[in-house]
Formats: structure tokens, C-alpha cells, sequence
């Protein structure tokens, strides 16, 4: 039976209608304080013993009776006999009866009788530790409801806790579901979909305080699905089941859930995590998780993270903002709020951020998001240029230090990113793949520190100089620094079975092909070829399909969609595929010059020059650094 949305409601709205509903009851437990970093206290905690429990003192020295030394000044010495006028303390000593006063030992001077001599009286109670003065017993330590710090532990062994009741940590059961998901470590198969999923929910619950448990995946299979969920709704206090939250004909959650308990809504207006389901049975808390991984995390953090900080009695931690101009235009579609990962770097004064890849099954643009923009439900999106508000994922103060790089794509430049950080780890370096053209735009409106070129002027045989000049003949400031030189050439299945080894082959005999976008050096390349032998974009079959990056494009000929692209070797090595060379091409660099001479310029210079980071990049093969960190201008 197919499925379809019962609600489409914003998120705040549903997030209402959930915690109005739902709750997990709370329950406790008693562990050692040495083991409760952490946790939430169950109740108020008062203090059984006082600490000190004892007049103790506080420095090393005497103790004496301080009305006793009342006479002592620089011109009347005053002596102090052993046993009857002062004895000897060290820090922490219990005071000896019948004295109220410590005087530092580097105070006094010793006599060779055994009396001590002393130049200044003593105040009472001076350089003592009264009974209580850091815990007394019965003094509040901690409220109930308080998240255990190493300074409370302290606290309370001091005030003579041992032990403390805590909030247990709720049980949360995961159960993944889908005929074509597979344990993480079981074979890969075509068709078969890893369970990563579920790793990073547990993970996300264990860092928001919950005790999660994986169950094992469920086949799309009604009479099972619900078999496990009644098992977990029996053992566990919160119940997520991944994916079959949607509305094609294997998916059953909802169903299920209908059957156990109730669905409260089913559908968000949101972008990712539009398919989320929030429910109810047997008086816990159920949520159906949509299988897409992105959709599932921001689902995850939208509604079951507050339900987790309510059972601890804690506001949910709010991230800090952070206005910062867009450096591509985002747009958005009306009644949906779209929550769009971005990179941000800062780039002439100013924070820029660039949204990345905004599918809901992209893992990796978490990964690398250092925020999030929020688009309301009633806009449209913004414009390249624009102000906007991130939500962040990382201090302001780390994005000072991250790199903005854009413009074509290679390995060196991912590469790169850990050699930065291995020689200065404030460095991060975040790649957008706009193509060299893209690259020189960003450049040209301060939107990145650096970008990748490589583009062959067929009128010079130079590479990247003559382009800058045609399109930025007025900027006196940008240089170019050789990264690399490169070998682009045709990436081909095992053994070239098309037997392709120019580009009059890929037109005669119909190979299929995958390019590269609009803008990228490759694409000029490959049209430059094409006009060198009189071959029309038409005859080129595939050549309007495009792909970003040179794994791209390798990644679709090892899958059997393509059976030949333009790219490099090491893209090509890295999927096991052939590869027959066309020519060398010569990467570089662009930067401002006021970049280049800045810190972070000079700590890249040093990088791509440093002999050791040369060898890694020529061990991949393809690659010549014989010229890296030259200026080009």
C-alpha cells in the first residue's frame, strides 16, 4: 500500500506538536562520582562532611597565639619559645590546640637555641584554614538537574559524596530498515547500500546524552518491521527507525506506526528532511528518520536533540552567528525552508561562503560545512553579493584561518589541504570547483584566496597569462605561482577495449563520453582538440553530459556510463582505469599579490616547495612540481 504525506507543516509547528505529545519519563541511578563527568544529577546534592573538617594551615611556617606577638616589631625583636610559644605547621596541618595564627616560615629566623625570632605580629586566624571555609557540611553542592563538571566531582568528594544519583541515560533504539541495506562491513554489491546511517545517529546520540542501541535491518517487509518495533518499544525509551519514511510503495513506517500508536506528522516543510515522521506508541516517543543521510541528520537534530536536552533539564546549546557575503547566488523554492551547508573562509576583510552540494544524500557536504544558511519558507534565496546569517558549525575565529580555494579541480589541491594543516594547524582549505574560468571570477570579487587554472591559449601556446590579460587587463595586483605541471590524457576502461587513442577515434567510432562543465581548462581543452580536427560538438556522443571534477568523470566510466573522458592520471589510477596521454598542461595558482606576501601565502609557498610534499604529489604519477612556487605575472 502506498503511502502519502498526512502533514506538510513547518518545522517549528512540528516540533510544537511533538514535545506537546511526547516525553521521555525520566529515570535514575546511582553511580560513583568518579564516574559521573557529565551526567545530569537526579536531585539536589548537600554536602555530608565539611572541608576542611578542621582548622588547617595554609602555608608553611609556625602556629602561634597571635595575641602573644602583639609586641613584635623591627625595632623590638620578639623571641618565641619552642613547644610553649609557637610549633612548627606545614600547609594543610591541623592547628595545635590552643593556637589561632600561622606565620610563614620565610618570616621568621631560627636561633640556635631553638628559639625563632619574629620582626611583626601575627593577626589572628591569619594564614589559617577555618572548619568549612571550601564545603560545609549540609551546604548545597550542585542542584538537581545539573550537568556533572570535573570541578563539582571535586566538590563533592571534598563534601564527602561518594556516590550520586544521576539521570540514566535514555535508551534509544535504531532500527534501519530497506531490503538493499547491508551491514557497513559485509561485501559491497551492486545495488547494495551500506548501513553508515546508523553509526552516525548512535554517535549523535551518545554526544547528546542518550545510551543508543543498533538493532539489526529490517527488510522492507510490513509483518517484520513491526515485529521490531513492538520489541523495541517494549525494551527502549525512544525509538528511531531509518528510512521506508517516504511515500513510495516499500515504505512502511508510517503504516506501522498507525498500527502500534499514533502518527502525529508526517511530512516537514523542509529541505532536506521534507519526509520525517514523528509519532507516538506505547507512551514513547517514535520517529520515523528519512533514509537520505543528510535529511536524516538534520531531522535527528531537529527533533530528537531538543527532546533529549528536555530530559536533561538543559536548553538545547544555540550556535553562534555569523553575517557573511555570499559568494554565489542560492536560490529557493517558495513554502520550503532549505537549509543549505556552506564553506566560509575570510577573504579580504570579509567573511564569504559558498554553499555546497545541496543534495540529500551528499554526506560529504557535512563533512565539510563550516555553517548552515537557513532560508526562510517565504523567499526565494539571495543573490552573489548579499548579506546573510550562518548558523556555524565552527568558531568564527577558526574561519579567519580558512582558505578559500576555487577554480578547477585536482588531487594536488585535496592534498594540499592536509600538508597546510600538518605545517599550521590554525590552515584549512575548503575547494569549490568552478573551473579555471569560475576560478578567475572568484578572484576577480575577492571570493577566494586562491584559485586553480589551466588554460591553453591555442593563439600563444601559452598556458593562463593570456586568458588574465583578456579578462582582467586592469588588475596590476594578481600573479600566477606554478603548482604543477600535469598530464591530462583519455581515462578509458581496463585494457581500452574501444581501442581509443585520439580524439578522432571518440567521434568515428561513437565512444561514449563524459565532459567537464562550461568553464573548466579541460573543456577548452577538449573543444580545442575537437576544432584542431574539424570535429563538431555533435558528432561527440555525451559530450552535453558534464561533471565537475576529474573523480567525477572517472567515477562514471568505472561505473559503465561512460566509456571515455578527458582528464588526469591520477584520477584515473584511482579507479583502476586506463589511461592514454594527450599532452602536458601546466597548473597554476592565481592569487593577489597582497595574498602571496600575507602569512598564510607564505606558509603555502613554503608547502608546495617543500621536497617532501613534491614527492608525495609525483608518486601519484602524471605530475612534474619541477617549476612549483615560480611567479607568472
Amino acid at each position: 500500500m502506498r503511502r502519502v504525506y498526512l502533514t506538510n507543516i513547518p518545522r517549528k509547528e512540528a516540533l510544537k506538536r511533538f514535545l506537546e505529545r511526547v516525553e521521555i519519563p525520566r529515570r535514575r541511578e546511582e553511580i560513583p562520582v568518579s564516574q559521573a563527568l557529565g551526567r545530569v544529577t537526579a536531585e539536589p546534592v548537600l554536602a555530608r562532611t565539611s572541608m576542611p573538617g578542621y582548622h588547617a594551615a595554609a602555608m608553611d611556617g609556625i602556629a602561634v597565639l597571635a595575641e602573644k606577638t602583639f609586641s613584635a616589631s623591627d625595632q623590638n625583636p620578639l623571641l618565641l619559645e619552642p613547644q610553649r610559644d609557637y610549633r612548627y605547621v606545614d600547609t594543610g596541618d591541623p592547628l595545635p590546640e590552643g593556637f589561632n595564627a600561622v606565620i610563614k616560615i620565610e618570616d621568621t629566623q631560627a636561633r640556635e637555641d631553638g628559639r625563632i625570632e619574629i620582626l611583626a605580629p601575627a593577626t589572628p586566624w591569619q594564614y589559617v584554614r577555618p572548619v568549612g571555609e571550601d564545603v560545609v557540611a549540609g551546604e548545597l553542592i550542585v542542584p538537581a538537574l545539573h550537568p556533572l563538571r570535573p570541578q563539582d566531582l571535586g566538590a563533592l568528594l571534598a563534601g564527602g559524596v561518594a556516590a550520586i544519583a544521576v539521570l540514566a541515560k535514555p535508551r534509544a533504539a535504531i532500527i534501519p530498515t530497506g531490503s538493499e541495506v547491508v551491514p557497513p562491513e559485509a561485501p559491497r554489491k551492486k545495488g547494495s547500500v551500506p548501513d553508515f546511517n546508523s553509526t552516525v545517529i548512535a554517535a549523535y546520540l551518545q554526544e547528546w546524552g542518550a545510551d543508543p542501541a543498533i538493532l539489526p535491518i529490517v527488510p522492507d517487509d510490513r509483518v517484520r518491521l513491526r515485529s521490531a518495533v513492538e520489541g523495541a518499544l517494549a525494551e527502549y525509551d525512544l525509538v528511531l527507525i531509518i528510512a521506508g519514511s517516504s511515500a513510495g510503495s516499500e515504505d512502511f513506517t508510517a503504516s506501522v506506526l498507525e498500527e502500534v500508536g499514533e502518527v502525529l506528522v508526517h511530512g516537514v516543510a523542509t529541505r532536506p528532511g521534507k519526509p520525517t515522521i514523528l509519532g507516538s506508541a506505547a507512551g514513547k516517543p517514535v520517529v520515523g528518520v528519512p533514509g537520505y543521510p543528510v535529511s536524516a541528520y538534520l531531522s535527528l537534530e531537529w527533533f530528537v536533540r531538543p527532546l533529549l536536552y528536555r530530559y536533561r533539564g538543559e536548553p538545547e546549546p544555540e550556535r553562534e552567528r555569523l553575517p557573511v557575503t555570499l559568494g554565489r547566488r542560492v536560490v529557493s523554492q517558495l513554502g520550503v525552508e532549505e537549509h543549505v551547508r556552506m564553506t566560509v573562509g575570510y577573504v579580504e576583510d570579509r567573511f564569504i561562503a559558498n554553499p555546497l552540494t545541496r543534495g540529500a544524500g551528499v554526506t560529504m557536504s557535512l563533512v565539510r560545512a563550516d555553517g548552515v544558511l537557513i532560508i526562510p519558507e517565504e523567499s526565494l534565496g539571495y543573490e552573489q553579493g548579499e548579506t546573510v546569517e550562518l548558523e556555524l558549525y565552527r568558531p568564527a575565529s577558526a574561519l579567519r584561518y580558512n582558505l578559500l580555494a576555487a577554480g578547477s579541480h585536482d588531487l594536488i589541491v585535496d592534498l594540499l589541504a592536509t600538508a597546510l594543516k600538518e605545517r599550521d594547524p590554525r590552515l584549512a582549505l575548503s575547494s569549490s570547483h568552478l573551473g579555471s574560468m569560475g576560478g578567475i571570477a572568484a578572484i576577480s570579487k575577492g571570493q577566494a584566496h586562491l584559485a586553480g587554472v589551466h588554460l591553453f591559449d591555442p593563439e600563444t601556446g601559452e598556458y593562463n597569462l593570456p586568458y588574465l590579460k583578456k579578462m582582467l587587463p586592469e588588475r596590476s595586483d594578481l600573479i600566477l605561482v606554478n603548482l604543477a605541471y600535469r598530464m591530462q590524457g583519455w581515462m578509458v576502461p581496463p585494457g581500452n577495449p574501444d581501442g581509443l587513442q585520439d580524439v578522432r577515434d571518440l567521434a568515428e567510432k561513437k565512444i561514449s563520453f563524459v565532459n567537464r562543465q562550461k568553464g573548466a581548462g579541460t573543456r577548452l581543452l577538449f573543444d580545442y582538440l575537437l576544432k584542431q580536427n574539424n570535429i563538431s560538438p555533435r558528432e561527440i556522443d555525451g559530450y552535453e553530459r558534464e561533471e565537475h571534477t576529474h573523480l567525477n568523470v572517472a567515477a562514471a566510466i568505472a561505473a559503465g556510463t561512460a566509456r571515455a573522458g578527458l582528464g588526469i592520471l591520477s584520477a584515473a589510477r584511482a579507479f583502476g582505469l586506463d589511461f592514454v596521454p594527450v599532452g602536458e598542461e601546466r597548473f597554476d595558482l592565481l592569487m593577489t599579490e597582497s595574498f602571496y606576501r600575507s602569512p598564510a601565502g607564505e606558509t603555502l609557498l613554503a608547502t608546495i616547495t617543500d621536497p617532501a610534499f613534491i614527492g608525495q604529489v609525483e608518486a601519484l604519477g602524471g605530475y612534474s612540481l619541477r617549476d612549483a612556487g615560480t611567479v607568472y605575472r
